[in-house]
């Protein structure tokens, strides 16, 4: 479950409810929950709980897709993707995995997102825009003057602040989503101690860091 309370119709928020119903049908988002996508859909519920923050977010998804951007849908796409999947968030990659498909992302370009340093199916371009992704996201916006120089090489700037704060839109998402263990990232912190057999609670490095006996 999400770490924080839901709110569905009952919160009578017009706004959402329009959504809820392009989303659930007629079904009550928090107690019939899942969307066409596989989703539980706790993100929109959650967010619902404040409803002038359910709809900033929604217009932001309206903006990203609007006909009057300039960034190309597939790039723009790449960098949500590679956003979703540095910040470790399942479900922010998962879905923009389906969008980058519905955007014209090649079956093998979508697989090699994880990996695409070492992948031979990106132009150079789409490699520029991964290679800035990472910068916005693991280096928090330390850009290297070459890395933005291939940018500014094949895109204008109105395409490239397009491309910095859609990407950066969805690496707060991703962030946000596995804060509050939303849609597919309602999992268990994995890095826990794994118990020794027994109970024994010996150091193994305290066991091995002692000189040999002559």
């Amino acid at each position: 479950m999400p770490r924080l309370k839901q709110a569905g119709r009952e919160a009578e928020n017009p706004f959402a409810n329009k959504i809820f119903n392009l989303l659930f049908g007629e079904r009550d988002p928090v107690e019939q929950p899942g969307t066409a996508t596989g989703t539980p859909g706790n993100w929109w519920t959650v967010f619902n709980i404040v409803p002038d923050a359910f709809k900033h977010t929604t217009e932001g998804f309206q903006f990203y897709r609007s006909p009057e951007r300039k960034i190309d849908p597939k790039l723009r796409e790449l960098g949500q993707t590679r956003a979703g999947f540095v910040v470790g968030s399942q479900f922010v990659f998962s879905q923009h995995c389906k969008a980058s498909r519905d955007a014209g992302l090649t079956e093998d370009q979508i697989e090699a997102i994880p990996a695409w340093s070492v992948a031979d199916c990106f132009s150079q371009v789409e490699r520029a825009v991964l290679a800035y992704t990472d910068a916005l996201v693991l280096q928090h916006g330390r850009v290297p003057d070459g890395v933005f120089a291939s940018l500014k090489d094949h895109l204008s700037d109105e395409e490239i602040l397009e491309l910095t704060y859609i990407t950066c839109t969805y690496m707060m998402h991703a962030v946000m989503s596995r804060a509050l263990r939303l849609e597919y990232d309602d999992v268990e912190e994995r890095v826990v101690e794994v118990p020794a057999p027994d109970g024994n609670s010996a150091d193994v490095m305290a066991m091995v860091d002692k000189p040999e006996d002559d």
